[in-house]
């Protein structure tokens, strides 16, 4: 059911159309160097962006590792952000927001709740690998 989620809301991001804070996220690969693309939920937390994994060390965000910057795309428009990964200690308060605004099912991951003090999240935290998204250049359309 995932995958199919996945593929559908790659689908309508690639088409422009907007769904919440979803965007496409494009890496290259580790290995490979090919461009890899998934759909994510873009977090916004005082006044910054952030991405995270609520399933783990998936391989988006092995690659993100790696490569230190994206591109994130809906529709037409493309921008190239720089992502630094956060410490436990800095994406707590991120993840204990993050799950006031997720679906059950994405909080099904996670072995803390909106209600679990910020010691229990950090904790958490390893888990859900966090990064911050810095803007590498202006946004754009692609033709």
């Amino acid at each position: 059911p995932l995958r199919i989620g996945n593929l559908l809301t790659s689908v309508l991001l690639k088409r422009g159309l907007k769904l919440g804070t979803n965007t496409l996220l494009t890496v290259p690969g580790r290995k490979s160097g090919l461009p890899r693309t998934t759909p994510v939920t873009i977090i916004e937390y005082g006044g910054e962006r952030y991405v995270q994994s609520p399933f783990g060390e998936v391989d988006w965000v092995r690659n993100l590792r790696a490569a230190g910057t994206a591109t994130l795309t809906r529709g037409r428009r493309a921008e190239t952000v720089q992502a630094i990964e956060l410490s436990s200690e800095q994406a707590a308060p991120v993840l204990k927001h993050a799950l006031t605004l997720a679906p059950a099912m994405i909080r099904a991951y996670f072995d803390v709740t909106v209600d679990s003090s910020i010691e229990e999240v950090i904790r958490e935290a390893p888990r859900h690998p966090t990064f911050e998204l810095v803007t590498a250049s202006v946004p754009s359309s692609r033709p």
